[in-house]
């Protein structure tokens, strides 16, 4: 196992990732959180029926309860985080209890805004079983979504730890793991040339990654993430970074309805139009075709889904949360490894997202 340090103006805490690293989260409890009364296990019915049971034998000594939620996208709703509520007071919970968030990205954006309101903020820790999860239980953003963007309600609360245990990966579908596998990608783009190489070289069919690849390629995504949320917890300014290729990729998302498509797999495509933009106003030199190959290879379609319309995308960019004043903005890359955010008139960009949809679509 190997632990990495998070640290944020607000609070230090470790990720614990390796094979069978859900043995660490007892001994990490009676270290550092040796008077919870109670703990919430926050879970889905599908991570539940595989791993709650193991997560419920580590914590024999504790009172535990659980509450489900629906899967993926459709925990993220204000009903559903009413009912988490809702439930943690139903069975008591109280300023000493912990909520474990047990599942995807999904699961650990919802329990931390549950346990971020519950009593003006209780502990939580992420257990993330899924590639994607390397990235959104890291760094404290926590958030459900509304009907009119994604994430657009939340608050940047920490975790007490992330026990990030690779056993639980290894029944992910193809689909999943093409979702949790593209914020690999992301992390690369934006900071280091010679991890987006060791990718592109190594990793060719993400049905056969060795475990230690993907211990590898996880570890330096967490370590990328570190780097940025340590100098910038609450995105004020660099942490904005981590949004390359999301500026499209939630716009996709929430027009398509959440669910219709994985975040992974919309992100992707977003990815492609920034590099497309990147080239053009940038200039960045960079082979997108053998990007594209690449892509294609690992099995994901960077075409805008069928049914969606330009004017609809854009009208989805402009509620972004780095769009200041209508102003739609794009984490674009001046080079791999050096990103810059760039304000992008409206024309233009209707424009570029007209040419590349008709481009993809070929």
């Amino acid at each position: 196992m190997e632990t990495i340090q998070i640290h944020t103006t607000s609070k230090e805490y470790p990720v614990i990732l390796g094979a069978e690293a859900l043995t660490a989260l007892a001994p990490f409890l009676k270290e550092h959180l040796s008077n919870v009364t109670k703990i919430m296990i926050i879970t889905d019915s599908n991570v539940g029926d595989r791993y709650l049971n193991q997560v419920k034998h580590q914590l024999g000594e504790y009172e535990v309860v659980t509450h489900l939620v629906p899967n993926g996208e459709k925990a993220k709703t204000f009903d559903v985080f009413y009912d988490c509520l809702t439930a943690a007071l139903q069975e008591k919970l109280d300023r000493k209890s912990l909520f474990i968030a047990l599942g995807g990205g999904a699961i650990g954006d919802l329990c931390g805004f549950v346990a971020a309101s519950f009593m003006r903020g209780v502990p939580f820790i992420q257990l993330p079983t899924t590639i994607l999860a390397h990235d959104s239980a890291v760094g404290g953003k926590v958030a459900i979504n509304h009907p009119l963007g994604k994430n657009m309600i939340g608050a940047f609360y920490q975790p007490e730890a992330v026990i990030y245990d690779i056993d639980f990966l290894q029944s992910l579908p193809a689909m999943e793991r093409r979702s949790g596998f593209a914020e690999v990608m992301k992390h690369a783009l934006i900071n280091d040339l010679h991890f987006y190489q060791w990718l592109l070289t190594d990793i060719d069919n993400l049905q056969t990654i060795t475990t230690e690849q993907l211990q590898e390629c996880l570890s330096k995504g967490i370590k990328v993430k570190e780097s940025v949320v340590s100098k910038d917890e609450k995105e004020l300014g660099i942490r904005a970074f981590l949004n390359f290729g999301h500026t499209l990729g939630h716009a996709i998302e929430a027009e398509a309805g959440y669910g219709s498509i994985t975040h992974g797999e919309a992100v992707v495509i977003g990815m492609v139009f920034a590099l497309r933009l990147s080239k053009k106003l940038l200039h960045l030199q960079f082979e997108q075709q053998e990007f594209l190959e690449w892509l294609h290879k690992l099995g994901y379609s960077t075409k805008v889904p069928s049914g969606l319309y330009e004017e609809k995308l854009i009208d989805r960019m402009k509620q972004d949360k780095k769009t200041i004043g209508q102003v739609i903005q794009f984490v674009l890359l001046e080079e791999v490894g050096k990103p810059v955010l760039y304000k992008i008139d409206e024309n233009v960009l209707l424009e570029e997202l007209k040419q590349f949809m008709k481009e993809e679509s070929r």
